[in-house]
């Protein structure tokens, strides 16, 4: 059932008691429904908008099993229900609370798949839930499936023969607001089957260009099925009452030979009903036919789907769903509470999926068809991240926030602006809050911090780089750091961020380097110019080679003086435009940025370091509103992680990028936050800890310092643990990581939603530069070079991806062994700990998906350093 290697343990168990805990399933840009620990469905957030919280009306799985002369069992497929019971009104009628459950469950989650085991003390058989939506590296499209397999394993533990039905029962919402019962349109809900495909297809009746239009189905490939293809539809719970009744009985589920038991609205509901004054009398309502009838029903439509199978003692057996949906249409415009949009109607824009599978259905049929190949992918990369040799603690991080990327924070649409010409667009928002995006735009100073979606879906960030180079600079340079423009809107009012803009320079750099697409690179190439030459002109206002004056930045407020945020961005984005200069062959601009670069440093050592870290200079620390002064920030060595991130080595003394860091987890890092005072929001307190994003051991707070900096980011805290990696203070590294997971256990917060302002926000990604910093890789798709320098003496096993191929690597002292599971991977050049790496056979490397390669290292040649530099 696991899929997991018999060597390993399995993730972390969760309690079902663990209320917070919910693992999302759906694809990149597809909404999400999640997994309980309870094993139940929630947080249905299919329709384009976050919506945590939101319940599918009477949406749950069941199961029935009857052992050969005993009493037959039927339980609902959850844990008893935990949380509040104290509701004004009880429990509603679609939470279905009082049917039976199962005593316990245990969850298991290594993304994307999630494991719960039930137990019961009644139930005669074992059953488990695995569920999944397929992830493939490199392949947004395969990764972007609006569905997720629900398979529930079954196993008889008695004697005898059971008779087991599994069901799954699932209403369709779409079409939500002003009407009868909150809804503009009547569901519909069908039996269908098209070959090997069989089960619910749910429908609205609105026009397929609405907002508010969206299919549903609940399917299967087991011919073994029952079904009650549409509940009695009424204004009380017949409905529900008529399906457990029958599941109960034999574990068969009968269509309903009437859709309604209603002859007209009674008692409450009496004058909900509208209705023609002039024939307004019983007789006319009596005679009313069932779609007369319905019209004045509740819309939403709810269907069953049960597989039925015996099994013989000690056998085991899987019962397969796959649920699937298709809500297609997304405003053209943010619609969001920063960018201003003043167009009345902007249209709708489709989403990516759905030029792919027009509806839900063929959604389903497609991943039924290709389940086997997408699965064992799923199941490799899965096994390549949790199985390899990393600490358990960097692995979850590394995985969990994965979620965030496919979550209701991040969508990809099909070309919502003209001047892009064609193909899908990744844009997102910076998190989502319960019910509405947060902070819309694609905001640059947030996703800069982000490394998961440029190592495993390198097309989407290219996208967004057209974004913002050929819609959001201007000809003076100055990006905007939120997108307006990216869905035809007018250009927001402020001006560009600091670290914003330069971080999108980095990560031009970035995606360059790993993709080695000469055509993206020479597109954005001009624009790309202008921002850093901004850089140079407007934010070097006294011309000696640093940044000051007035720079917004990712707090929100503006830092003034000389401070090492900007400036370590600044030195890393001149090496990165010096390496691409080159590489265009303009070698006058590459010479020219280096130079500048070595200034920067030059700069930062003479007037920023202070004899343990790096500070803010500033002649009245409180003449300007939000400063720091003399205080340790936590994102002082920002430039310095991208830098290390993308190959462009040290920017600064090794031993003072030593002593900053520890600075860092020593001064800012909490292990108890019980006496800790903050006036600011909270994301960790009482006896959690973290890391603060600023403290003032030398004294000099200022009166009142810099928005947030007394807050705990997770994004900041895996930031600064994979540059505590590459520096080589590994233990404080998982010292950060181990107390920042430790606040995501289930109980209180989700494992797969770090939030900051927001729900799975955006700067989390970040946590996928410690698989980056552990392994060591480099990808240099130009120069055809895969570089290894894994951190520590010992075996190192783990995930690498390139920007065509992805894999296992496999290094134990001097020999290299790279297992390729998916793409095609060229290499000129492989090398180890610095030193190259002579291939068996010919030169250059090739391995296509399957394929691998076992080779050694060699000490008699010498190579450069894999930090390189331009």
């Amino acid at each position: 059932m696991t899929g997991r290697s018999e060597t390993r343990r399995r993730a972390r168990a969760i309690p079902h008691t663990a209320e917070r805990a919910a693992f999302p399933l759906g694809g990149i840009g597809t909404g999400n429904v999640s997994v309980g620990a309870r094993g139940e469905l929630r947080d249905w957030e299919l329709e384009n908008l976050p919506d945590k919280g939101r319940v599918n009306p009477y949406s749950f799985f069941a199961i029935h099993a009857a052992p050969e002369d005993e009493e037959p069992v039927t339980r609902v497929l959850e844990a008893g229900m935990t949380g509040r019971r104290d509701f004004d009104a009880g429990y509603p009628f679609e939470r279905q609370a009082g049917l039976p459950r199962l005593r316990a469950a245990s969850m298991h989650g290594e993304y994307p798949v999630v494991d719960i085991d039930f137990d019961d003390d009644v139930l005669p058989v074992e059953v488990s839930l695995r569920a999944f939506t397929p992830l493939v590296p490199l392949d947004p499209d395969a990764s972007g499936i609006p569905a997720a397999v629900l398979r529930y394993r079954v196993m008889n533990p008695c004697a005898g023969r059971v008779r087991v039905t599994v069901v799954g029962s699932i209403s369709h919402t779409a079409g939500r607001g002003e009407g009868p019962f909150g809804m503009r349109a009547r569901q519909t809900v069908q039996w269908r089957e098209e070959g090997d495909v069989r089960g619910l297809d749910f429908g609205i009746r609105l026009p397929d260009d609405d907002l508010g239009y969206g299919t549903l189905s609940l399917t299967t490939t087991d011919a073994a099925t029952t079904a009650k293809p549409q509940w009695v539809t009424g204004f009380w719970p017949d409905g529900p009452r008529l399906f457990w009744n029958d599941l109960s009985s034999d574990g068969l589920l009968d269509p309903e030979p009437r859709l309604t038991l209603e002859d007209r609205p009674r008692g409450l509901f009496a004058d909900s009903a509208p209705h023609d004054e002039s024939d307004d009398t019983p007789r006319r309502r009596a005679a009313m036919s069932d779609e007369e009838l319905f019209e004045l029903l509740p819309r939403l439509r709810t269907g069953s789907l049960g597989i039925v199978h015996e099994l013989a003692p000690g056998e085991t057996r899987d019962f397969e769903f796959v649920l699937a949906w298709s809500f297609p249409n997304r405003h053209r415009s943010w619609r969001g509470h920063i960018v201003a949009d003043g167009r009345a109607d902007a249209g709708v824009v489709r989403n990516r999926y759905a030029t792919l599978w027009p509806d839900a259905w063929a959604a389903a049929s497609h991943l039924h068809r290709e389940l086997p190949a997408l699965e064992a992918t799923t199941l490799a990369f899965v096994e390549a991240l949790y199985g390899g040799s990393l600490d358990p603690v960097v692995a979850e991080a590394v995985g969990a926030n994965i979620a965030a990327v496919r979550s209701t924070t991040a969508f990809v649409v099909e070309t919502p602006n003209p001047d892009l010409g064609e193909g899908p667009v990744f844009a997102a928002w910076e998190g989502s809050f319960d019910h509405g995006g947060s902070c819309e735009g694609t905001c640059t100073h947030v996703w800069s911090y982000a490394q998961t979606v440029a190592w495993l879906f390198p097309s989407l960030e290219r996208s967004a780089r057209r974004v913002e180079f050929l819609l959001e600079t201007d000809e003076d340079g100055a990006q905007k750091f939120r997108s307006n423009r990216v869905f035809g809107g007018p250009a927001w009012f402020m001006g560009p961020a600091v670290d914003g803009q330069l971080g999108t320079f980095l990560r031009l750099h970035r995606e360059w380097r790993f993709s080695g697409d000469d055509d993206f690179l020479g597109e954005v190439w001009p624009a790309a110019v202008r921002t850093l030459e901004h850089a140079i002109q407007r934010w070097d206002r006294d011309g000696d080679g640093l940044l000051d004056g007035e720079l917004h930045n990712t707090y929100d407020i503006e830092f003034f003086g000389l401070e090492p945020l900007a400036n370590g961005m600044f030195a890393a984005a001149l090496r990165a435009g010096a390496r691409m200069a080159a590489h265009l062959g303009e070698s006058g601009r590459a010479a020219d940025w280096l130079d500048r670069a070595d200034r920067v440093a030059v700069g930062m050592n003479e007037r920023l370091w202070n004899g343990e870290y790096y500070r803010q200079v500033i002649d009245d620390v409180d003449a300007h509103r939000y400063q720091y002064g003399d205080g340790v920030l936590s994102d002082q060595l920002l430039g310095q992680f991208h830098a290390w991130v993308n190959g462009l080595g040290d920017l600064l003394p090794r031993d003072r990028l030593r002593s900053a860091l520890g600075a860092i987890v020593a001064h800012n890092h909490r292990s108890d936050l019980t006496a800790h005072e903050s006036t600011q929001r909270v994301y960790a307190l009482d006896n959690e800890g973290g890391l603060l994003l600023a403290s003032w051991p030398r004294g000099g707070r200022p009166a009142i310092p810099f928005v947030y900096s007394d807050e705990v980011w997770t994004g900041v805290e895996h930031q600064v643990a994979a540059s505590l990696v590459y520096a080589g203070l590994v233990d404080e590294a998982l010292e950060v990581e181990r107390t920042l997971r430790a606040r995501y256990d289930g109980e209180t917060r989700s494992p797969w939603n770090e939030i900051e302002c927001g729900n799975h926000y955006a700067r989390s990604l970040a946590s996928w530069g410690l698989l980056l910093a552990f392994s060591g890789v480099q990808w240099d798709s130009p120069a055809r070079t895969l570089t290894f320098d894994p951190v520590g003496d010992g075996a190192f096993r783990g995930l690498f991806t390139t920007g065509h191929a992805w894999g296992r690597v496999e290094i134990d002292a001097d020999e290299i062994t790279l297992h390729v599971d998916g793409g095609t991977l060229n290499l000129d050049r492989l090398v180890l700990r610095g030193r190259p790496v002579t291939p068996t056979g010919t030169r250059p490397i090739t391995l296509a998906a399957g394929e691998c390669v076992t080779t050694r290292s060699t000490a008699a040649l010498a190579a450069p350093s894999p930090q390189e530099t331009p």
